[in-house]
């Protein structure tokens, strides 16, 4: 075994695989026993009836079978199809519900994730009417989406959710809509007939919807601009649920591209609407709705790819175990035999990498969950204030918050100080005011909700790849354990739901400059370099250093221009603004990371399960920490260095450039007072010849003119002391933490 992962025998290591016991107190749901039931219900779900389905070959077809169809009664007998309601219609859950889904997809995804998807799409069919609809239209379609209850005479309705348009349009842009709505008939004080014409394409859940919430723009004048619609199987008309879409992935749910040529009321139409001069006008246009649908359900698709990730550390270190056994050169008691290829680091750090990246990828998509948790009440103190004061549409109501901002920036700034520091009443006054904790943590959702998306799925995918190939050959087949090769494929389509990469780096690009969220940011940084002084070895440091070099770059970018004399910061400009915002999510990804181990630290304690390999628990989480701040910050000085001096022009030799070399003669000349000025000058500094010679290479060195942005680069570069160290140990407990003899679900 290398000396680097050597055991050392005086410090605790990881005992165990961490179990429900620790997750609940990193994720902050250990007084939650409705979610605590929720976890277990959905689990026994995924390991039991999805884990056959997937090790039967359910996955290998196209269809929607009798088989796959037995996974959403199972749903429904395990309680999860009513999390998403409300009590008075059937739920039993109070309250928000953010964490308690974001949980119930890690916890399906951890087997499958077209299992998750199936159990996602009902509730996205759904959320346009819950957080838009009229309370009729909510009643009506969250009852029916409830399983039956005893002595009822009625069958459960499930739903679809339809925005993307047929192909080439597909997936090009939320506001291309190209479904048609018409009025059919409208007679005198009477409800309109409306006419829609609806193709889809790529829609989950179409094989056995009973209803659809489509987006549709107007093609009558009697109708302004664009709206959604709720569509049922029994409308008269056309409800075609169209072909299987011939996925390579996510087979375990139903995907269509459905037709619609339907007859419905206007009542239909989600939200409402009103009649003036004769012209419908809906209550929400259909982008308004998706903004609010998206914001929340994006959050759980990003925790499915983590969940992946988290889902094959067992079986890879099982595999590295058992690599060698059975060989006639492996004998029980021989480190070949104990530890196969744990025997050698390079199994064990990729492993850490994969581990790392699992962790930070769900604090980042479980924090964003809770933070939702928090908004929602918020959002709907905000449209009841609104209404009662008459402000209607978004204009209006941003002009509201111009003037509530400089009482929000007041309220983010009182908060950081120590409660014995701040002027009390006014900072009750503020914290009372629903408008200004609404501005604080709308801020804050605007950015975690597309950052985790989009850096879960998409480094979540490079990852998986990363945790495939641990497993040698066997990671590319069926029955590899853990099903690795099909989560690998399945994150590739979870990156594109819900809007691409693409859509999730624009949003962020006008959300993250933000003053409210760049303020709270700010203070973040102060916030890490104290836990930094408390716990020296979780990474703090490092990754305040790399939010400073963030914050540097953002200021620069905003105000330089490129070698053309273009701006650099322009929100069309995707070559600075799309990358940019990829830095800012390994940061915070990295910090909720960190946040989410000192919890275990303050918690873990209370706990007699967990208290006792508490301090084992802490040393691995905290090296987990510090290997993911240390890649989260390479990944930052990478970015913001190719940003900063990427788009200037490189010196040449042939131009004036040239003055920014030594002549070769004067440092001859100077030799003779300053001995060996003339050998260090051409070492450190270019140099020109008499004859006109020079270095082999494209010009002269780029003058050093961002001295600022140099010392932070050379601070954070400095600040990856013991990064490495921290591999070593977190590698090394891999190689003593106890695992089960088997995985706990069929075909792994």
């Amino acid at each position: 075994m290398d000396a680097s992962t050597t055991v050392d025998q005086t410090k605790e290591y990881l005992k165990t695989l961490p179990g429900d016991d620790v997750r609940q107190i990193m994720w902050q749901f250990t007084d939650r026993y409705d979610i605590q039931m929720v976890v277990q219900s959905t689990r026994a779900v995924a390991r039991g009836v999805v884990a056959r389905a997937v090790a039967d070959g359910a996955r290998n077809s196209h269809e929607w079978t009798e088989q796959k169809a037995g996974i959403l009664k199972a749903f429904d007998e395990a309680g999860m199809t009513q999390v998403f309601m409300d009590p008075e219609d059937g739920g039993f859950i109070e309250g928000p519900k953010n964490l308690a889904l974001a949980l119930m997809a890690f916890e399906l995804a951890w087997v499958d994730g077209g299992a998750a998807t199936s159990s996602l799409a009902n509730n996205l069919a759904l959320s346009p009417i819950h957080e838009k609809g009229t309370p009729e239209q909510k009643s009506t379609y969250m009852r029916r989406a409830v399983p039956p209850q005893p002595g009822e005479d009625r069958t459960i309705q499930r739903g679809a959710f339809a925005l993307t348009e047929p192909l080439p349009y597909v997936g090009v842009d939320t506001g291309v809509v190209s479904g048609k709505l018409r009025v059919l008939s409208w007679e005198e004080g009477g409800e309109p007939m409306l006419q829609v014409e609806k193709r889809g394409r790529f829609i989950t859940n179409m094989g056995f919807a009973n209803f659809v919430t489509a987006a549709v723009d107007s093609a009558d004048e009697r109708i302004k601009g664009s709206c959604m619609v709720i569509l049922e199987e029994t409308d008269p008309g056309l409800f075609d649920r169209g072909t299987p879409t011939r996925k390579l992935v996510h087979q375990l749910s139903s995907t269509r591209d459905p037709n619609f040529n339907l007859q419905i009321p206007a009542s239909r139409i989600i939200g409402g609407y009103t009649v003036k001069d004769g012209v419908l006008l809906p209550n929400y246009n259909h982008s308004e709705i998706i903004e609010s649908v998206f914001r929340r359900t994006r959050v759980p698709v990003g925790i499915m790819s983590s969940a992946k990730l988290l889902s094959a550390v067992e079986p890879v270190i099982r595999y590295q175990r058992n690599r060698f056994r059975g060989g006639s050169s492996s004998n029980p008691g021989t480190p070949r035999f104990d530890l196969g290829l744990q025997q050698k680091e390079d199994a064990l750090q990729r492993l850490v990498d994969v581990w790392a990246a699992g962790e930070a990828g769900t604090s980042l998509g479980f924090a964003t969950a809770r933070l939702f948790d928090e908004f929602d009440p918020l959002e709907r103190q905000k449209d009841q204030l609104f209404a009662a004061q008459g402000i209607k549409g978004s204009r209006a109501q941003m002009k509201v918050f111009r003037t509530v901002q400089e009482k929000a920036l007041e309220y983010i700034e009182l908060s950081a100080r120590p409660a014995s520091e701040r002027d009390q009443a006014r900072f009750q006054e503020l914290e009372a005011d629903t408008l200004v904790r609404f501005m604080v943590t709308d801020a804050l959702t605007n950015v975690l909700c597309p950052a985790g998306k989009l850096w879960n799925t998409g480094h979540g995918a490079t990852m998986l790849r990363e945790a495939v190939s641990l497993m040698g050959g066997y990671g590319i087949t069926e029955d590899c354990p853990g099903f690795l090769g099909q989560k690998w494929m399945d994150t590739q389509l979870e990156a594109t739901y819900e809007g691409p990469e693409a859509v999730q780096r624009r949003q962020l690009s006008i959300t993250m400059t933000n003053e409210l969220f760049l303020v709270q940011f700010r203070q973040w940084i102060g916030e890490l370099r104290q836990i930094a002084d408390r716990h020296p070895d979780v990474g703090a440091c490092t990754l305040a250093s790399a939010m400073e070099l963030w914050m540097w770059t953002l200021n620069y970018l905003q105000k330089a221009k490129d070698a053309d004399g273009k701006p650099l910061w322009h929100n069309q400009r995707h070559g600075v603004v799309f990358p940019f915002a990829d830095a800012l999510c390994w940061l915070l990804a990295s910090r909720c990371q960190i946040l989410d181990r000192l919890e275990l630290e303050a918690k873990g304690p209370e706990n007699p399960v967990v208290a006792e390999g508490l301090p084992g628990l802490l040393n691995f989480f905290g090296d987990l920490c510090h290997v993911q701040a240390a890649r989260a910050a390479g990944e930052v000085g990478r970015i913001c260095a190719e940003l900063v001096y990427g788009y200037n022009s490189h010196p040449q030799w042939g131009t004036d450039d040239r003055k920014l070399c030594f002549e070769g003669a004067t440092l001859d000349a100077l030799e003779s007072i300053m001995p060996g000025i003339a050998g260090c000058g051409r070492s450190i500094g270019d140099a020109v010849e008499t004859d006109g010679t020079h270095d082999a290479k494209a010009g002269p060195c780029a003058p050093d003119c961002l001295q600022s942005f140099v010392l932070l680069r050379t601070r954070l570069d400095l600040c990856l002391t013991g990064a490495r160290r921290a591999k070593d140990r977190a590698s090394a407990s891999l190689v003593q933490v106890m695992i089960p003899e088997a995985l706990d679900y069929p075909g792994a």
